[in-house]
């Protein structure tokens, strides 16, 4: 054991995205854990019996396993961009809600047996919402990203990777030009290192 806060990650997981993007923008040292989803390791299953990631182990035990609240566990240690005062919780809760709801639909059509085109329709509206809220900004919280621009824009890069023709030609250019900035960012690329499967015994 390094003494360091433990997070149970998955690289593609758009909610440990956002959980490792924020531990990351706020400086805390941390032990990572990637895992595989098909043998989830013992020690994160006894951690947080349901069995979904990310899950975060700090130091004093109190095990945080829902990402949003990851996200402001980290931030509220060091908040060095101040994202916790420029965040939006309807606007999170929509994304969390909704729009997930129709991403699923759209992505996943057949194991829902629905019309995709409906749901994509959906998102898209929410999109252009979205649109009209960084219509004189770069970031929902401004000038700079904030919370509610990490806490979303996993949804919206799996929104746009269902079809990515489609989307740059139907989404709002602001929303793919705010897309395309935060996936380029330096955070994003070190959030989204590959690292080997973790296993007990091998740190």
């Amino acid at each position: 054991m390094t003494g360091l806060p433990i997070l149970y990650s998955f690289r593609r997981c758009p909610y440990a995205m956002r959980a490792r993007m924020a531990l990351l923008v706020s400086g805390v040292s941390y032990e990572h854990r990637e895992v595989l989803l098909r043998d989830k390791p013992a020690a994160m299953l006894a951690a947080s019996p349901k069995g979904t990631v990310p899950v975060l182990v700090p130091a004093d035990g109190i095990v945080v396993d829902e990402s949003i609240d990851i996200m402001r566990w980290a931030l509220l240690q060091k908040d060095p961009e101040n994202w916790i005062a420029r965040a939006d919780a309807a606007l999170v809760a929509d994304f969390d809600g909704a729009f997930k709801h129709h991403l699923d639909r759209y992505k996943y059509w057949g194991r829902y047996g629905v019309d995709p085109v409906e749901h994509r329709a959906a998102g898209l509206a929410m999109l252009a919402d979205l649109d009209v809220r960084i219509a004189d900004q770069a970031f929902l919280g401004g000038a700079t990203r904030g919370f509610s621009d990490v806490a979303i824009f996993p949804f919206v890069r799996q929104f746009a990777g269902v079809d990515p023709p489609w989307f740059e030609a139907h989404a709002p250019r602001q929303v793919r030009e705010w897309l395309g900035a935060l996936i380029a960012s330096e955070l994003f690329e070190r959030a989204m290192v590959r690292t080997a499967p973790w296993a007990p015994g091998g740190d």
